[in-house]
């Protein structure tokens, strides 16, 4: 670093405020240095806007923020999607909401903002008022166009026949070959991230829960942990331990539903019907633990408060009869046949792209924050995956590991429990502070970070889903796969609309 020393802030983390002409040296220094972008952020601070840059790495867990002020009137900074792929989205993202122009961008074309978004207008500044009249001022979203003998385009959504939320996706084929495929979101952008500002923390809850429906104990907790970053809270061991478990039981139903899914679009449905049936037996198991389904009002800042703990003999049986199903999965040789060697993520796109969670893990890339970033008394092993070939075949077996690990560690947590897990009461009356909250959701390494006021309110929050980083990995993994080993391939994914369009 070259600029004037950082200033310690929270929990293992350090700020630095920096020029827009410094930020490419510094950014590029923590790169070599094993960091990775795991976040950049825009403010509104009123008189003038700010971009805060936070750079995370593992072993040991080190996070570093570089604070950019920016003039208001125009605010620019060096672009650093040359350095880092994920970088680039961040900046596009940044100056759809705010306004914040990353310059030489070497895609400069809009993420979050679609064609009827008026021109000039930044809904997360505070002065962006109700949305001006929306009509066609932007004109169609440039997809790329791919041309050739044979070649043809089939257009898919944004409307879909299932319950799943709107995204468009743009095949250009050959045949049944997949060519090129453009995925576009943000169809739903909902402005969660405002809905945070003038609540205090403990009303941040509900929306923290609601970020993505099926990742409830994974956002509440990494926002849970920002806040208690921000107050300088201690946490008690018990309660940890705790909000591990509920973290693996999320876990554990959600991949199980996935495995059940998997095996359905490749037309064994039987499969799919005895997933299901384990699932709906923990989804039972979540509201005895903590009267909700999918484990909602049990996390809150300083602790946890739940009904009961889980069985662990119950759950132990339940693993036996997941481990059933995927072993019949496995032998079956048209299932094998068509998750084998299908939609390859390798391992150096995997780094290159910045994915996390199952999908890094499926293609042998080991980030998973509960190591990295650990938030226990002690940090459980990490999974040793037997598959790591990147393929649709590695990405179910990865979940089926995790499964078995999961079962093992809440045995281990609950084991290792000494008492009542207290919520100590929020401190009021600091100083202005900021926190940051890492967590290994199920999907992958879920970010939030928090600015409070000196009266405790929110005046910021900012939040990062695994799938931001994971969605720009499945066109290329489908890239000369066939069209017909799309929904396949997409399940094997699995992200999440809601938790990238906020």
């Amino acid at each position: 670093m070259t600029s004037s020393p950082g200033e310690p802030v929270g929990a293992r983390r350090t700020a630095w405020t920096i020029t827009p002409d410094q930020l490419p040296d510094q950014a590029a220094a923590l790169l070599r240095d094993g960091f990775r972008v795991a976040m950049i952020a825009g403010h509104d601070d009123g008189d003038r806007l700010r971009a805060v840059y936070l750079f995370t790495a593992g072993a040991p867990d080190r996070r570093v923020e570089l604070r950019v002020p920016l003039h208001r009137d125009a605010p620019e900074v060096p672009s650093l999607a040359a350095l880092s792929f994920p970088a680039g989205r961040f900046e596009r993202e940044m100056r759809d909401l705010f306004g914040i122009v990353p310059a030489d961008h070497p895609l400069p074309r809009r993420l979050v903002r679609h064609f009827h978004w008026p021109q000039g207008w930044y809904p997360m500044r505070s002065d962006a008022g109700a949305p001006p009249e929306f009509g066609d001022v932007a004109g169609p979203y440039p997809f790329r166009t791919v041309e050739g003998p044979g070649v043809y385009e089939i257009p898919v959504g944004p409307v879909h026949a299932g319950m799943i939320e709107p995204g468009h996706f743009r095949f250009s084929v050959v045949g049944e070959t997949i060519l090129n495929l453009k995925a576009r979101l943000w169809f739903v952008h909902k402005g969660l991230e405002k809905l945070f500002q003038g609540h205090r923390p403990h009303q941040g809850i509900e929306l923290a829960e609601r970020v993505s429906g099926d990742t409830s104990v994974g956002h509440t907790l990494a926002f849970c942990l920002a806040v208690e970053d921000a107050l300088d809270l201690t946490v008690p061991s018990d309660a940890q331990r705790i909000r591990a478990v509920l973290l693996e039981l999320e876990r554990i139903y959600n991949h199980t539903t996935d495995i059940g899914a998997l095996c359905n679009d490749v037309g064994h449905s039987i499969l799919n019907t005895h997933a299901q049936r384990v699932r709906e037996q923990l989804l039972r198991i979540n509201d005895h633990v903590t009267g909700h389904r999918l484990l909602r009002g049990a996390i809150v800042p300083g602790g946890v408060t739940v009904a009961a703990l889980p069985d662990t003999d119950r759950l132990a049986a339940l693993g036996r009869d997941i481990a059933e199903i995927v072993d019949l999965a496995l032998g079956h040789t048209v299932v094998l046949d068509r998750f084998a060697g299908t939609a390859i993520l390798t391992a150096q796109q995997a780094v290159d792209l910045g994915t996390l969670g199952y999908v890094a893990r499926a293609s042998g890339h080991p980030v998973d924050a509960r190591h990295d970033h650990p938030a226990l008394p002690d940090t459980p092993a990490r999974t040793q995956h037997t598959r790591t070939d990147g393929d649709v075949l590695s990405r179910f077996v990865v979940r089926a590991e995790e499964i078995n690990a999961s079962i093992e560690q809440i045995a281990s947590q609950l084991g290792a429990l000494g008492g009542p897990a207290q919520v100590p009461a929020l401190p009021e009356g600091r100083t202005a502070r900021s926190g940051v909250g890492i967590v290994e959701g199920w999907r992958g390494t879920i970010v939030h970070r928090v600015e409070l006021a000196p009266d405790g309110t929110l005046t910021r929050a900012k939040i990062v889903d695994p799938s931001f980083f994971n969605w720009p990995a499945l066109p290329v993994a489908l890239t000369d796969t066939i069209v017909p080993d799309f929904p396949l391939t997409n399940k094997s994914f699995n992200l999440s609309y809601a938790g990238n369009d906020l």
